[in-house]
């Protein structure tokens, strides 16, 4: 197991692009779907009792589950949702705490590279081809798309599509206007300089990737600019993720569901229910690959949750997973697509961490952060 990084050496990371020819990239593609935000496997996995029809029956029936999947169980180890992206994403375990020391927050700088950076630094795949779609409610999330790492950094960085970034986008379309009163447009200037100082460790400047904001076009002429008219929730990010596959065509993709979380409200239907909406979600997901010629048969899937949830029955609030119980390490993976195994469930117990380096080796990039070992099962 890897140790715990060591917290705080991190600077922000700013590699130059590499000098030498990038090799153009063919597949296969990569769609990580987060299983979140925490999903117990009682109610996902487990046939007799899961609210999951379609990831439990259909879909593990076309790759490999890892059943007793588990997060580490390391000192100083938070099982929650910005943490638990971060293990997927970057293969190492780390020791978070929010940059500006917000309690519960969950804006985190992660000291390895991504699975983003990794692909970008060693193939021609633009932005807009390495994508996280994130939630409303999470807007911490919204910056996961690099490093400090002083070899990788900003320059390789993924791109997101959220409710948070189409806002920006408005902001921009309507400073364009010149018509605008100058009140307003005073005050879109100040709104807009607010949120462009969010993220600190990226200037203000950066160039916007011109197709990412012809994708956000199109979804304004079909949704319109209030909110009330395209869906929300994890029925939202689900809908990013189908018009993203057909119009961005992304190789390195990662859906961050969440509303699993909405159970700390003290409600266990709104868990079970959006893990049937994620289930429902992700048959869409599938679906859409496999009718897409330029994803199917190219296409690897991975399904994990972010963090596990308390079983704990005499809790007020159902299904927590903020003190550290064993139940809240404990989740599940499945993988599926092109080169991994068929029809197959792995018993003993493998670890979070071991999800980067096994994408990195279907991706064909090396992965020299992350935790070398690989989910050996899942490869035919």
């Amino acid at each position: 197991m890897l140790p715990l990084a060591a917290a705080g050496l991190a600077k922000l990371g700013a590699a130059d692009p590499p000098d030498r020819p990038l090799l153009s990239y063919s597949g296969p593609n990569v769609i990580i779907i987060r299983f979140g935000g925490g999903a117990r496997r009682r109610e996902s996995i487990e046939p007799s009792t899961t609210f999951a029809p379609f990831v439990c029956h259909d879909l593990a029936s076309r790759g490999v589950l890892f059943k007793n999947m588990e997060i580490a169980q390391l000192k100083g180890l938070n099982t929650s949702h910005g943490e638990g992206t971060l293990n997927i994403l970057t293969g190492k375990y780390d020791q978070y705490s929010d940059v500006e020391g917000k309690f519960l927050g969950a804006r985190f700088e992660p000291a390895a590279p991504t699975l983003f950076e990794y692909l970008r630094k060693n193939y021609q795949v633009p932005q807009h081809q390495t994508l996280i779609i994130n939630g409303e409610d999470r807007p911490d999330e919204e910056f996961y798309t690099f490093s400090n790492h002083q070899a990788f950094g900003i320059n390789f960085r993924a791109q997101v599509l959220s409710l948070y970034r189409y806002k920006s986008y408005l902001m921009r379309q309507k400073l364009a206007d010149a018509n605008l009163p100058p009140k307003e447009l005073d005050e879109l200037k100040k709104e807009l300089s607010k949120w462009s100082r969010v993220d600190r460790r990226v200037p203000a400047n950066l160039q916007i990737e011109p197709a990412v904001d012809g994708f956000w076009e199109k979804w304004r002429r079909h949704y319109g600019d209030n909110g009330l008219v395209n869906p929300r929730g994890d029925r939202l990010l689900t809908e990013l993720a189908l018009r993203s596959l057909k119009e961005l065509k992304p190789r390195l993709l990662m859906v961050n569901y969440n509303d699993c979380d909405y159970v700390h409200w003290g409600y266990l239907s709104h868990y079970t229910r959006a893990i049937s909406i994620m289930d429902e979600g992700i048959k869409q997901i599938v679906q859409a690959v496999d009718s897409d010629e330029f994803y199917r048969n190219n296409t690897v899937v991975v399904v994990v949750p972010d963090c596990g949830r308390d079983s704990n029955p005499m809790s007020n609030v159902p299904c927590q997973h903020h003190f550290n119980s064993k139940s809240s390490h404990e989740i599940f993976g499945l993988v599926l697509g092109p080169g991994i195994a068929r029809g197959t469930v792995v018993d003993h117990k493998v670890d979070q961490a071991q999800i980067a380096a096994t994408i990195a080796r279907v991706m064909k990039f090396p992965a020299p952060e992350a935790d070398s070992r690989l989910l050996e099962e899942a490869f035919s």
